[in-house]
């Protein structure tokens, strides 16, 4: 918001001072706005001086003069612009100007934070991806609320999201939960030694197979499967159980307000002779050899420390083909831009996928797709781990944190902290009903405002509508104007947060917004008997509960009026 008004201005600086012939070595570089570490060094700055100083032969400080001095106040928008450092340009706004700033937030509504970087462009976001072979782990619950939130994150800052879930419904692993399903049905538990050596041992393997043995009805997102009964029957058994556990899955995300768009299943791939036309491929394209009874793919050609096996001994595919094969179908479906988000168990995977694609031959950038990955979660109780679930039996499960600290705390405490960064999460903490409590402090904010509103109209006052900007003149203490300052980053920190995938920007973001507002608030009296000053409070308020509801929706987070 601001931060591009100051851009631009900065922009038609170098122009004017280069149809002056004051500046010689046009295009220019791109003008990036920065924040100071320290606000007494201005709102922004900007380092374009020290970018063009070789190419214009003077000094950094020199061509920061010269900028500043086509500067100007920027139509009302500068306070003053100074020169730091070796060159640095630091830039101050006029109080005028910040106040004037929330007319333009008040106009936008429920739009405000949105912005239109992404010019509409396509980007395919895959998360989640879970083995349709148990409930969702907290390890899935962290990756949910990561892809889910950077969707929304994409989507404000104007890119056309779609939300993409890949099922890993082929391989050892539900061969495996077959064979659990199978045993369950027989009678036989997971302590007899008839047990299978890999099988699934949790108490849902039962749920299933009694769903099973009572010939149910399975709706799961794009499939609907009944149960013929038949213990014997392993191929039904599996069928039955991968759609039984995708609806277990369907309703663990529901609880979690996770929705996707296309749902898409690796025994498809086999199925459609996806796998089989990569495979051919790679062969034709003289990047595969046989070694060993097995095909391996030459990996090493594209960056990895070794080759990698396609398909083995006996004539089971790796399992990178497969996911070869997929993203090849995401290319073929226009999707030039495509983010996987996943854990970080997934991190030999990128060298391989990528090799795969470029080893194809069909013009498929280097870096693509783009990954996102997120560190483990560690559950904690009364200062003790939380390790396993009733139900699940090794694990603890999304659904477990869901019904015990609701969804809202769980969505915020997956994303307090940087993907890359392992998380803890503390339930005591999450269920408090105090300032402690980040999700508690962000959302009381918002409830404390409202209750300011109610006492405000049992007095007779109101929030003005679109006041005039010399209304909100008096609105010029230190916690107003930093409220404000604060109001008008949502925008750049949406834009940030999708630059860089950190959803994590948007809680930081909240809290300091929080914090602001409670700080403004304990030091001034928003009823007073100066009814100028009383309006504009309100309205500021206004605008900051407005602010904390957009920025909380984003999050898939609710912003209650009462707590």
């Amino acid at each position: 918001m601001m931060r591009n008004r100051i851009a631009a201005l900065v922009e038609t600086a170098l122009q004017t001072a280069a149809a002056a012939e004051e500046l010689l070595s046009s295009p220019f570089p791109a003008v990036i706005i920065g924040t100071p570490d320290n606000p007494d060094h201005g709102d922004f700055s900007c380092n374009i001086a020290m970018q063009m100083a070789k190419g214009e032969r003077k000094a950094p400080r020199q061509v920061a003069e010269i900028v500043i001095r086509h500067l100007g106040d920027g139509g009302g928008l500068l306070a003053k612009a100074e020169i730091a450092g070796p060159g640095f340009i630091n830039l101050f706004v006029a109080p005028g100007a910040w106040q004037s700033a929330l007319l333009e937030i008040e106009s936008q509504g429920a739009a405000f934070g949105r912005t239109a970087t992404g010019a509409g462009k396509k980007v395919q976001i895959e998360f989640v991806s879970a083995n349709p072979t148990g409930p969702l782990h907290i390890g899935h619950g962290r990756g949910a609320a990561i892809g889910d939130t950077l969707c929304r994150i994409m989507g404000a800052a104007g890119w056309a999201v779609t939300r993409e879930f890949y099922y890993n419904d082929a391989g050892q692993q539900i061969s495996n939960l077959a064979l659990s399903v199978q045993a369950r049905c027989l009678g036989i538990e997971p302590e007899d030694p008839r047990w299978p050596a890999d099988g699934y041992r949790g108490e849902y393997i039962k749920d299933v197979a009694n769903a099973y043995l009572g010939r149910e009805t399975v709706e799961a997102s794009d499939q609907h499967t009944v149960a013929n009964g038949d213990p014997t029957d392993l191929n039904a058994i599996r069928t039955f159980a991968v759609a039984y556990l995708r609806r277990e899955q369907d309703l663990d995300l529901a609880a979690f307000d996770v929705a996707f768009d296309v749902y898409s299943l690796e025994s498809a791939l086999y199925a459609d002779g996806s796998v089989d036309e990569v495979v051919g491929r790679l062969i034709a394209n003289k990047h595969a050899y046989e070694q060993d009874g097995a095909l391996w793919l030459r990996t090493t050609d594209f960056g990895d420390d070794k080759d990698r096996v396609m398909r083995k001994s006996d004539g089971a595919y790796t399992y990178f083909i497969p996911d070869v094969a997929y993203h090849l179908g995401k290319w073929k479906r226009g999707f030039t831009r495509v983010i996987n988000e996943q854990g970080a168990d997934h991190h030999s995977t990128i060298t391989r996928v990528r090799a795969g694609l470029q080893a194809l031959d069909m013009g498929i950038p280097q870096g693509w797709p783009e990954y996102v990955l997120h560190q483990m979660v560690t559950v904690m109780r009364g200062g003790e781990e939380v390790k396993i679930s009733k139900r699940a039996g090794s694990y603890v499960t999304l659904r477990d944190l869901i019904d015990e600290v609701g969804r809202d705390a769980t969505r915020f405490f997956f994303l307090m902290r940087k993907v890359d960064a392992q998380l803890v999460f503390d339930i005591d903490l999450a269920k408090q009903q105090t300032n402690e409590n980040p999700v508690y402090y962000v959302q009381y904010a918002h409830a404390r405002i409202c209750s300011i509103f109610e006492n405000a109209a049992e007095k007779g006052f109101t929030a003005p509508e679109q006041p005039a900007a010399e209304a909100l003149a008096c609105l010029s203490t230190p916690e107003e104007l930093q409220l404000i300052k604060l109001l008008c980053a949502l925008p750049d920190t949406i834009d940030d947060s999708a630059v860089h995938f950190e959803p994590h920007r948007l809680t930081y973001y909240l809290t300091e917004l929080a914090g602001c507002f409670h700080s403004f608030y304990n030091k001034n009296r928003v009823i007073t008997e100066d009814t100028a000053l009383t309006a504009a409070r309100l309205y500021l308020l206004k605008r900051t509960a407005q602010t904390l509801k957009n920025a909380l929706t984003v999050l898939g987070i609710s912003a209650p009026e009462r707590m």
